[in-house]
Formats: structure tokens, sequence, C-alpha cells
């Protein structure tokens, strides 16, 4: 299994699968300079919210030049109140296969990545939406993973802006 330490905002190693003490783990990948990341920001904490008792939420950053300070700001300009994550390593990135943000990675309570993809297909292309999603894959795998479902789709690739530096 790869490494799953982050660093949170002061600098600690953090494992959000195990921080997740036997809940789902939900990994979700922005980037402070992609559009689209920003939009969704209602919708995700709407989302941690409303599975808070079956799911443990991350926001994760995975640019290496943003700072601890650079990332507060912008989780207070967008009144975020979920735990956030530097991953500058790309460690998460690597072991969710995300590779555009916004995208999410759905764990289920053994720890094993069930969903990688979009949060929903309210995007049809960078600066392009329609007036409200059709469908909502983070929604429906979350619901699978709390249900120990299989997920219907397990990878759909997000719209947005790609993780430059990813190997």
């Amino acid at each position: 299994m790869a490494q799953q330490s982050a660093l949170d905002l002061d600098g600690k190693p953090v494992d959000p699968l195990k921080a997740a003490k036997g809940k789902i783990a939900v990994l979700v990948f922005l980037r402070r300079d992609c559009p689209v990341s920003s939009r969704y920001a209602p919708t995700i904490q709407a989302l941690a919210r409303k599975f808070s008792d079956t799911a443990t939420f991350w926001l994760v950053d995975p640019d290496k030049n943003d700072s601890p300070s650079d990332i507060r700001a912008y989780l207070d300009q967008y009144q975020y109140h979920l735990p956030a994550l530097r991953d500058p390593a790309h460690a998460l990135a690597k072991s969710a296969h995300v590779q555009i943000t916004p995208e999410a990675a759905v764990f289920n309570r053994a720890g094993q990545l069930v969903y990688d993809g979009r949060i929903d297909d309210w995007f049809i292309e960078v600066g392009r939406s329609r007036p409200a999603p059709t469908t909502h894959e983070l929604e429906d795998a979350i619901r699978a993973a709390a249900a120990g479902q299989p997920v219907a789709r397990s990878e759909v690739r997000g719209v947005g802006c790609y993780l430059s530096d990813l190997e």
C-alpha cells in the first residue's frame, strides 16, 4: 500500500485514512488557482454535513508552492470548516489516482480506494457548466461505501485543472 501521509497546516504528518477511525475517508483535492475548485465549495461542504455520521472529509491541496497561510486564506475566503492537508509530495494524490482538481477519492472503512474522480457532472469543460448537475458520482460513491456495496462507477475523470507536476 502506498504511503497515505500528508501534512496538516501546522506541518505535522497526518494519515487521513487512519484518522477516519472506522469511517469512510473522503479526500477532496482542490487548488487555490483553479476556478472550478472554488465553485464547488458549497457542494463539498453540504456533502460533508450530510454524511458527517459515516464519512470524514479532508480537503487536500496538492500544490507544492502553496504555504499553510495561503491555504488558510483560501479556506477562510470560501468559508470552509473542514480539515485541510498539504500534499506537496503527492503521496495522497498518487494513492487516490487523482489527476485533476477538483476531484475526490473515497476510501471504504477498510482503507481501500473505491472511487476516484469528479464530484458530479456540473462542469462540461472549464468555463462551461450546466445549470445544475445531472449526476452525483461522489455522493453515490459515499452512499455505496456506507452500505458496503460496490460503487457503480469507480472512476470518472473530472473537469478542472491538471496536476501538472504529478509524476
